[in-house]
């Protein structure tokens, strides 16, 4: 079920705040499902180092997971992850689908994709929001 109260800004979601929100735009979420974002690099910011694509994946996972606005989370764990050395400027969808859920703990597969290709991809434990 598509995400009725959409909203592309993904401060709406997240407690991040800039420079530390790496996501610029969502571009579809389906709560408890999966969600769909965007990332920008720009020339001038120089290479975005890898493991910010783990965190942007994490962060996107977190839009997917969090079924109330602003709830919060962690990233607790990273395995599998495939990251290149760095990725230059460019626009990059960046997507979360919820693989299963206990609680607030959520198993996510995330993937980064440059011009269709993939380019990082990784399996993410979150927890999200409050327990109990």
């Amino acid at each position: 079920m598509e995400d009725r109260l959409f909203n592309s800004d993904p401060s709406q979601y997240l407690p991040h705040c800039p420079p530390f929100l790496f996501v610029d735009k969502v571009i579809s979420r389906e709560p408890g499902v999966s969600a769909t974002a965007e990332i920008v690099v720009t020339a001038g910011s120089g290479p975005f180092p890898p493991i910010l694509l783990i965190e942007s994946m994490a962060q996107v996972g977190g839009i997917a997971a969090g079924q109330v606005a602003g709830a919060g989370g962690v990233l607790a764990a990273v395995s599998q992850g495939l990251i290149p050395a760095a990725v230059g400027p460019g626009k990059y969808l960046v997507s979360a689908r919820i693989v299963k859920s206990f609680g607030t703990l959520h198993m996510v597969e995330g993937e980064v994709l440059g011009e269709g290709i993939s380019i990082a991809s990784a399996i993410l434990t979150l927890a999200v929001g409050s327990p109990g």
